[in-house]
């Protein structure tokens, strides 16, 4: 066991989240995301977010922070997390398999004016991919969150935000970045705080 193991990942992370800092077309996107979720929250629409792994803790993660509260109280927006009901996850995965556990619930809950999270560090997870092909089906925009390379994600996500990185821990540490600011943003712009 090294400290200095601990100190060379703390500092790969930073020199991540300087490139992400000055990377205008990243900002600018997560900026957009935001505004994207407010005006379907604001014409009473929902957000879903999906993803696998560290992505579906990212999902459950940020669906938290919205439906419950972040910076401050406030009403509990409506967002959810495809990635936590077992019961619903196992029965599409034994009635049409994995690649369908996330697009048939889409088709299920989602409604045109809804807005997907799609989240892959790969931009490659098949049943991401479907779920974002049932979300374009129903007129629900899209916003993925991958890699530097994007995947096939990049393609057919309506706003992809792409970590420049092409390591899954950096990824994943850039994507939990991204949630927090967009989530704080989506907080402050439909609920302002009052000025002190």
């Amino acid at each position: 066991m090294s400290a200095n193991l601990v100190k060379a990942a703390i500092e790969d992370t930073a020199r991540l989240l300087d490139r992400m800092a000055a990377d205008a077309a990243l900002c600018a996107g997560a900026a957009r995301a935001a505004e994207i979720v407010v005006e379907a929250l604001r014409a009473g629409h929902k957000l879903l977010l999906c993803g696998n792994g560290g992505s579906a803790a990212d999902a459950q993660h940020w669906a938290g922070e919205l439906v419950s509260r972040f910076h401050y109280d406030r009403p509990g927006l409506p967002a959810i997390a495809l990635t936590t009901d077992t019961s619903i996850l196992t029965a599409i995965g034994n009635d049409y398999g994995y690649d369908r556990s996330f697009a048939r619930q889409v088709e299920a809950l989602g409604q045109q004016g809804d807005v997907l999270f799609a989240i892959s560090t790969s931009g490659n997870s098949k049943n991401v991919v479907a779920a974002i092909e049932a979300a374009r089906a129903r007129g629900m925009p899209v916003v993925g969150f991958t890699g530097e390379g994007g995947g096939t994600m990049a393609g057919l996500c309506d706003l992809c935000l792409r970590i420049p990185s092409a390591s899954t821990p950096r990824i994943q540490e850039g994507h939990e970045v991204l949630g927090h600011a967009i989530c704080a943003m989506i907080e402050a712009t439909m609920f302002p705080r009052p000025a002190a």
